[in-house]
């Protein structure tokens, strides 16, 4: 019998008696890996060899992970200092708890999320309390990282505990297909009869056929159905894709791109918008406050405009806040909570000049809220702004933009519910149906621009508004039903490498 030489070498590097990985074959046969699994299943295919496939699972700690397996995970290190500081018995103000924690950076969201998760207590209104019943030093999480750190194994750890380690990045997991080679009885009889070495060649070159021998010599066969190594490349994140495919629609609608920055004065985030100064989403519960200098350059005229329409209101049946205003309070920085400051840049002629109807712009970029996460809010996020000035807007015209929109998505459902906005009236909700659970979502909020806030910027014509949820749109399109798969540390993979954006 006449086999070509990588088969020759695998046939005798097998055994009768025992089982051979495909690895250990390759290395005494002196094969590359691939040749040898090649070479394995045209024997196979001949009856020579029997292949038998297993699967394997391995756990191996990331950086993250040892890294907590020193320090603790940020979520016990929270419910501890929480406990030290007396939370048990009453709430404390999250953010005193998180400075004496010790806890940095992304340590911070990763402990706020997990925190509610493992029942160690609540966050609510900005105050943190701890559950007295909780048990932090039997962490199961922490005791599986712990157990991988010491070279155990993790077969007594509970599966949702080791799927929950991988999506936070601390795991790594390795899944791969074991494969054990032994002689069969007909692999036996030819090695005990003796086998040639075929002279095969397993490429067709240039030389080869200027000089004819291509016509005299074997070629090696092709298994087509072998298994190859798996590549992955990188891709363009799912929520990167979203917000290209949502810039391509609005500027097909006729839309131009704002932009403008993303740590502001409050004159522009909120006082612009006649948001009264004494208002709950201006104070911490909701808003992040820079320690940093106050901005010194602001339009005077429109600053004694805006609060006068805040201390006296607009036209003759306007009445005001009668609320404290202050121009220091205005000129503070803070980080944007929508991207609605930079529609009032825009308006008020501060970034392009004055401009004359009809005009719209857009734009789609981050904003921070001190929000409580759960599976559709989180502490920054991105935001879909949107607004067309025109004379004679109606809601109508903005109900029927928001279908145009939302039907480049594949997205037919939407439903409107009226809703209150101190800068918008009338004013409604969208909300738009998940294709997996058919719970309803709120993806964005909108409406008709009061004089209020037009007439201090010295806007005559009418302008419809809205505020969109990049990830809430995302969330219909790819079906994920956690905002958190989508992007931060808790992002599901695995779910982001086969996402796509519908549409």
């Amino acid at each position: 019998m006449k086999l070509p030489e990588s088969q020759v070498a695998a046939l005798n590097a097998a055994s009768a008696t025992d089982e051979t990985p495909i690895d250990r074959l390759a290395e005494e046969a002196g094969l590359k890996p691939e040749t040898a699994t090649q070479a394995v299943f045209e024997l196979r295919d001949e009856g020579l060899l029997e292949v038998t496939e297993r699967e394997s699972v391995e756990y191996e700690l990331t950086d993250e992970g040892a890294e907590y397996v020193e320090s603790g995970l940020p979520e016990v290190r929270l419910y501890r200092t929480a406990v030290e500081a007396g939370t048990d018995d009453a709430p404390a103000q999250m953010g005193r708890i998180i400075g004496a924690s010790g806890l940095e950076g992304p340590e911070i969201d990763i402990a706020l999320a997990n925190f509610g998760r493992k029942g160690y207590g609540d966050i609510d209104s900005g105050e943190l309390s701890a559950d007295p019943d909780a048990d932090a030093d039997d962490d199961p999480e922490a005791a599986a990282l712990a157990a991988l750190a010491e070279g155990g194994a993790v077969d007594d750890v509970d599966a949702d505990v080791l799927d929950q380690l991988v999506s936070r990045n601390l795991l790594d997991r390795h899944e791969r297909v074991v494969r054990t080679i032994t002689l069969t009885d007909a692999g036996v009889t030819a090695l005990m009869e003796g086998i040639e070495t075929a002279e095969t060649v397993d490429r067709l070159t240039p030389e080869m056929l200027t000089s004819g021998e291509w016509q005299d010599v074997e070629f090696t066969e092709y298994n087509v159905e072998a298994d190859a190594p798996e590549v992955r490349g990188g891709k363009t994140h799912v929520l990167r894709q979203t917000a290209e495919r949502v810039k391509d629609v609005l500027v097909g609608m006729g839309f131009q791109e704002m932009e403008g920055p993303h740590a502001d004065a409050d004159f522009w985030i909120n006082d612009c918008l006649f948001m009264p100064q004494d208002h709950p989403a201006r104070t911490h519960w909701d808003r992040f406050a820079l320690d940093v200098p106050p901005i010194e350059h602001l339009p005077e005229d429109l600053v004694d405009r805006v609060e006068s329409a805040h201390r006296e209101g607009v036209g003759e049946d306007g009445d005001g806040y009668h609320s404290p205003w202050s121009e220091d309070f205005a000129r503070a920085v803070a980080l944007r909570g929508h991207t609605t400051s930079l529609s009032m840049r825009y308006l008020s002629g501060t970034e392009v000049g004055e401009l004359e109807p009809p005009q719209r712009y857009f734009s789609v970029e981050k904003v921070y809220r001190n929000d409580t996460l759960d599976a559709t809010h989180l502490l920054e996020f991105f935001q879909i702004e949107g607004w067309v000035m025109a004379e004679n807007l109606s809601v109508r015209d903005l109900m029927g933009t928001f279908v145009e929109f939302y039907e480049q998505f594949g997205i037919t459902d939407i439903q409107f519910k009226p809703h209150y906005n101190p800068y918008t009236e009338p004013s409604f909700e969208l909300f738009g149906k998940h294709p997996t659970t058919g719970e309803l979502i709120e993806i964005g909020n909108s409406g008709m621009f009061r004089d209020e806030v037009l007439e201090p910027l010295g806007v005559e014509h009418d302008v419809m508004a809205w505020g969109l949820a990049l990830e809430r749109l995302a969330m219909l399109t790819t079906g994920a039903e956690d905002i958190r798969d989508l992007h931060g540390t808790l992002a599901d993979l695995d779910f982001l490498r086969g996402a796509e954006v519908t549409y």
